[in-house]
């Protein structure tokens, strides 16, 4: 099997191809809105042009931005490294998935994968991610995952007319292993 895949989902790299479909998604403001703001209406060209820069990207300081598939392979989502850091062994990402995809356990499959090649394979000890307060889902995934709250940075976002907090979480490689982290990367996960 390939190692950027199991039963439920595979990671590939993003293709001029993809265009299309990260300008569709882009079209969900509230998905935006829970992954950074409600972004200005781009055009497709300029998401043509970000996807033909995307699949010429190598993994450069050991970041990448993939596109998760399902079994069926449909794009239901992405998932991208950014933060990292080597000399210190610390990296975070960002996850993100169509609002027809979710609650079918595509976030948690991704995540699974992307530890197991940081801390198995790049030696990565820890991750980090932000969420923000007004995303229950996303609060959910990363407690269910074994991610420990480290803190809360009150009132920092504005967003839909209101501030939000944004919680920081994280979970060393220790902690993925102990959580049967590596054996769940080759079940799917509900």
């Amino acid at each position: 099997m390939n190692y950027w895949q199991n039963e439920q989902i595979r990671l590939r790299g993003v293709e001029a191809e993809d265009a299309p479909t990260f300008w569709g998604w882009n079209q969900d403001s509230e998905m935006a809105r829970h992954l950074d703001f409600v972004w200005p209406p781009a055009s497709l060209e300029s998401v043509r042009a970000w996807t033909e820069k995307q699949a010429q990207h190598l993994l450069e300081e050991d970041r990448f931005h993939w596109v998760i598939e399902n079994s069926t392979g449909v794009a239901v989502g992405s998932i991208n490294t950014h933060h990292c850091e080597p000399r210190n062994g610390t990296f975070s990402y960002g996850v993100n998935i169509a609002s027809e995809h979710r609650n079918r356990g595509y976030a948690s499959a991704a995540i699974q994968l992307v530890l197991r090649y940081y801390f198995h394979e790049l030696r990565y000890q820890k991750v980090t991610v932000n969420v923000h307060g007004d995303n229950p889902p996303s609060i959910v995934l990363h407690e269910k995952l074994g991610f420990v709250r480290e803190g809360t940075f009150r009132r920092m976002l504005y967003t839909g007319g209101a501030f939000v907090d944004v919680h920081w979480y994280g979970m060393t490689r220790e902690e993925w292993e102990e959580k049967g982290g590596y054996q769940t990367v080759s079940t799917a996960e509900s």
